[in-house]
């Protein structure tokens, strides 16, 4: 898992004013409790304490080191004592990478026989953090606060979610999304603009055209393409008409031949994300379907008809799940199946969905594709499995990124004989009826980035790393209120930006 090479710093605050065998033991319970988290189970990223910080020169160099170190992805913050605010005004001006306060202590109870003044001046973290808290929320710096105390699992688990959104953001400050063609014609809600989803989010977007991956198709060997189709054979359930011997065998060999040549491109170009659009395919046999649901499932970011905003959030997210139970895709809401209080959405796409949400083993098959103008795709069918989820997209409002997170059910849908694809239905919630209202109130896209592995919390740390708008919309959603929410956060970024 890339999180091993990653490490968060654990800063404590302090100041001279008890002497120093007051910081002795300040260092020494810090130590203990760096110690005792890394060796908890329940972090994946290690922390590294970088000892306590009595004067703003300390907290200044600190701050410009966790910038200028690569392994560095955040700091995490905790008063040990009562350190004076000011002290770490410049170090948190320049200071660039995830913040977390930790607002905990020591010792988990009051000594109720033991407690004297000493004990009270060294323990000051429940007015020590307010204190450092104040400053933060007066410079308006974005942060994640977590209480509680450093044994509690409940707190750990807090600090891990945080831990994983920020090694995402850090893998998505040099994320290069390859693009074959643009966006499909006339569309709105998949476009943006690139040039400041990189000042604000750090990706960056390139095009590149079809012919540029046709030349590296041209280029995989026979033996290449054989050995990735034993590949296949391996992992999937082949449908009798792509076995040895097949109709459509062959299709299957062309559709190895198109994967081989999009991972080499994608890894000679260094991308972590990349786009289609069946418009630009001149040069394929076929819509590159299947390469794009197993690219998927290596965690690569896949947006289609040229959906960069999309791949790139698959991939965040994706990034954030390593390791965890349950999977990641692109998805796109298609159509409605209306039952009361049961209504859902079906979920799918052309071909494009990964088979790490699959209930089963995926089967393997070739079935013809009414758009595209190319000869019948391979492609991995399969049911998602049911389950609690997150379907979220960002969106572009103009002034602002918007990101939109609906907490879904998914379940079981019915037989689908004659609809060959791989999908998904689930319940938005609080209800179709209001899921789906409030989703096109906030101006969301019909495409989605969908997680298994993830919750609500994920996002919310990834919004507040990146500094742009969040909503949600789950069982607590009412329209009138959500509407409210909506319109006072317009007015908030057009306030924030005639001040600015």
């Amino acid at each position: 898992m890339s999180f091993q090479n990653y490490e968060v710093w654990f800063v404590t605050g302090a100041q001279l004013l008890y002497g120093g065998d007051a910081v002795i033991a300040v260092d020494a319970h810090s130590n203990e409790m760096v110690n005792g988290l890394n060796n908890s189970g329940n972090l994946p990223v290690k922390i590294v304490y970088k000892g306590t910080v009595n004067s703003s020169a300390e907290i200044s160099k600190t701050f410009s080191d966790a910038n200028n170190d690569p392994k560095c992805i955040g700091v995490i913050t905790w008063m040990h004592t009562f350190s004076p605010a000011k002290m770490w005004i410049h170090g948190l001006q320049n200071f660039k990478k995830p913040l977390l306060h930790f607002h905990t202590q020591f010792n988990k109870e009051v000594p109720w026989n033991e407690i004297d003044m000493d004990f009270m001046n060294l323990n000051q973290s429940a007015h020590g953090d307010r204190e450092f808290g104040h400053i933060v929320t007066r410079m308006r710096k974005n942060r994640k606060v977590v209480v509680g105390h450093w044994q509690d699992k409940k707190a750990q688990d807090r600090i891990a979610v945080w831990m994983r959104v920020a090694a995402a953001w850090a893998d998505a400050q040099d994320m290069i999304i390859v693009r074959f063609g643009d966006n499909m014609n006339n569309v709105a809600v998949t476009d943006g603009d690139k040039v400041e989803a990189e000042m604000r989010l750090g990706y960056h977007v390139d095009y590149y055209p079809v012919g540029d991956l046709v030349a590296y198709q041209d280029k995989v060997t026979d033996s290449e393409i054989a050995e990735m189709v034993k590949q296949y054979e391996s992992e999937y359930d082949f449908a009798p008409n792509v076995q040895v011997g097949g109709k459509d065998r062959s299709q299957v060999f062309e559709a190895a031949r198109i994967e081989i040549a999009l991972r080499r491109f994608l890894k000679d170009k260094g991308a972590k994300a990349f786009t289609t659009n069946f418009d630009e395919l001149h040069g394929l046999n076929q819509l590159p379907g299947l390469a794009s649901q197993r690219l998927m499932a290596e965690g690569y970011g896949f947006g289609a008809e040229g959906d960069w905003k999309t791949a790139a959030l698959l991939r965040s997210m994706w990034f954030m799940g390593q390791g965890l139970e349950g999977g990641c895709s692109f998805l796109e809401d298609y159509t409605y199946h209306f039952d009361g209080e049961r209504s859902a959405i079906l979920q799918a796409h052309m071909l494009e969905v990964s088979p790490l949400i699959s209930a089963g083993k995926p089967q393997m098959n070739v079935f013809p594709l009414g758009i595209g103008g190319k000869a019948d795709p391979a492609r991995l069918i399969f049911t998602a499995k049911p389950g609690q989820g997150i379907a979220a997209t960002i969106v572009d409002m103009g002034n602002r990124f918007r990101m939109i997170v609906n907490q879904v059910d998914l379940i079981e849908p019915k037989p689908l004989p004659k609809l060959p694809v791989a999908c998904a239905l689930w319940i938005p919630q609080p209800s179709l009826e209001v899921g789906a209202a409030a989703w096109i109130l906030a101006g969301g896209t019909h495409h989605t980035s969908f997680s298994s592995a993830l919750t609500m919390e994920y996002l919310d740390d990834y919004a507040e790393i990146a500094g742009i708008e969040k909503v949600a919309i789950d069982n607590n959603t009412t329209i009138p209120e959500f509407k409210k929410e909506l319109h006072l956060n317009e007015i908030y970024y057009l306030l924030n930006k005639a001040l600015m």
